[in-house]
């Protein structure tokens, strides 16, 4: 009987690893925005077989990385100043209530787990990291795990790497780095793990807004 049920699962992992390549290929700006997205293209680029790439691009569809277009087939999805005004306007309304939820519920694994996260994000950043970008995600995504709702935590998420696409996008830029986003970070934590809502909430929301308005400056979109 395993061996009956042994394809699906290699073809899910196809898929998922096609997933996450095409994904990351993506959200760094390596398939900019618009780039037509052909099956046989990927199929060579990825030297994968042409049913996951087509499931891993309607997966990507849902994450709204990738656009379909009538009877065309697929695109990496474009760009706007407005989208990406939305994309933050929507992080700080839903990351305001799950950071709120999350203190709210706080407890002391929680609060380890964060410290940890901190730490590591830190560290690579230090080290001037490849890891740094998971571990910033990670520390972000920490911020707002204890919510006990697991939809709100999904589209924080989805809402992050849409950001994430867009700085990718702009980090070429002058001055992109002159920020102390380090002092930022300790600040957002330091406040958290006082339990002080109103200015946890306060720096977080300012520290997404200070870099959407250089990523607004930078982008000539």
């Amino acid at each position: 009987m395993s061996g009956v049920h042994s394809p699906p699962s290699k073809d899910r992992s196809a898929t998922h690893d096609c997933y996450l390549r095409l994904r990351a290929m993506i959200l760094t700006g390596d398939l900019t925005p618009g780039h037509k997205l052909k099956i046989e293209e990927l199929r060579s680029l990825l030297e994968i077989g042409a049913s996951p790439v087509r499931e891993a691009l309607s997966l990507l569809t849902s994450d709204l990385l990738v656009e379909r277009m009538d009877q065309r087939g697929f695109r990496a999805a474009s760009v706007s100043k407005s989208n990406f005004e939305e994309i933050l306007a929507l992080r700080c309304i839903l990351e305001e209530k799950a950071l709120r939820a999350s203190l709210a519920a706080s407890n002391s694994a929680w609060e380890e787990t964060l410290v940890l996260c901190h730490h590591r994000m830190k560290k690579a950043a230090q080290e001037d990291s490849s890891g740094f970008e998971d571990a910033h995600r990670a520390f972000h995504m920490a911020l707002i795990a204890n919510t006990n709702m697991p939809m709100l935590a999904h589209y924080c998420a989805q809402l992050y790497d849409l950001n994430i696409r867009y700085r990718n996008l702009a980090a070429r830029g002058p001055n992109y780095r002159t920020r102390s986003v380090q002092n930022e970070h300790q600040d957002i934590l330091d406040a958290t793990l006082t339990g002080d809502a109103d200015i946890a909430v306060r720096l977080l929301i300012e520290h997404y807004r200070n870099t959407g308005n250089y990523l607004s400056s930078q982008m000539d979109i």
